[in-house]
């Protein structure tokens, strides 16, 4: 099977072109041995690039542990980026089918290569049922924003890193197609995200599990952010996360609806726009091809 290894601001997968493969019996256990850094290719999961009937291309993601996730902005860019690039289609605006919906992309081609990439990520879902988040008994009000989560999740007020962090317990929930928490702690690097990750991650308040993203707000239009991905871990980006956070920085107030995000993969440009679309733009990169044997 040939594949190709892609990133987008360091948030790496291995896409197969279904085009002209054979889409895999069962991408789920492939998913989990090609994504292996040690014994497979190494990558946050694996990408199918397929035919679709209602679009340009379709995209079919699966974390690193092989369950399939409805959406992936990092991964979408690569993908416009693939079928450009490999003559799939040469339209410099592509149409791409996700599990989120079909999708408009607009390519930055510089000497016949995609380099860049904007992603109408459409519009965010705010109502907790649809998130999905759910309370033991119904939550007032439309949105969780800013919403004190104490008395839900039992975080220990007296560890030191709580202290170290700033640490601010109000969290805000958006799903930009897939699930995703944000707080915003004063100093992003001091929280242990290898451990406050995966314990957020599988809180029963969030059925399907839950993206967890830390943001240090450095002033309106710029933040820093770290994410532990549903499925993946700690990865160097999420582009819908950085949607995510986008809308919860002005929904809590604390940013503009122009935002430039650092991840520890690069940085991304985001744009929550009037007509409630969230816009992203970034890199798309191809790192190298190659086959698999098994």
């Amino acid at each position: 099977m040939h594949f190709t290894k892609m990133q987008g601001v360091g948030n790496d997968y291995v896409y197969v072109d279904c085009f002209t493969e054979p889409i895999p019996p069962q991408p789920d256990a492939l998913a989990r041995k090609i994504s292996d850094r040690h014994f497979g290719v190494g990558s946050d999961g694996l990408i199918l690039i397929c035919k679709s009937q209602q679009a340009d291309a379709r995209m079919r993601m699966f974390n690193a542990d092989g369950s399939e996730s409805e959406m992936c902005g990092n991964g979408v860019r690569c993908v416009a980026k693939y079928v450009y690039d490999h003559g799939i289609c040469r339209n410099e605006t592509l149409r791409i089918e996700t599990g989120r919906g079909i999708l408009a992309l607009k390519l930055e081609v510089a000497a016949g290569r995609v380099q860049r990439v904007c992603v109408d990520m459409g519009e965010p879902i705010l109502e907790p049922a649809r998130i999905p988040v759910e309370f033991p008994r119904p939550l007032a009000g439309d949105r969780i924003v800013d919403f004190p989560v104490d008395k839900y999740i039992p975080f220990d007020r007296a560890a030191a890193w709580v202290e170290d962090c700033g640490w601010d317990p109000r969290m805000t929930c958006v799903s930009m197609g897939n699930p995703h928490v944000v707080f915003f702690p004063r100093l992003v690097e001091a929280v242990p995200l290898e451990s406050v990750g995966p314990f957020l991650e599988r809180q029963p308040i969030f059925p399907r599990r839950i993206n967890v993203h830390v943001v240090q707000v450095h002033n309106r239009r710029e933040v820093t952010m770290r994410t532990w991905e549903r499925g993946s871990g700690i990865t160097l980006a999420c582009g819908t996360g950085a949607c995510a956070v986008c809308v919860a920085g002005v929904l809590a107030g604390r940013t503009g609806r122009r935002l430039l995000a650092h991840l520890p993969g690069g940085d991304l440009d985001l744009h929550w726009a009037e007509d409630g679309h969230v816009h992203m733009t970034g890199p798309a990169v191809e790192v190298f091809s190659g086959e698999w044997e098994e």
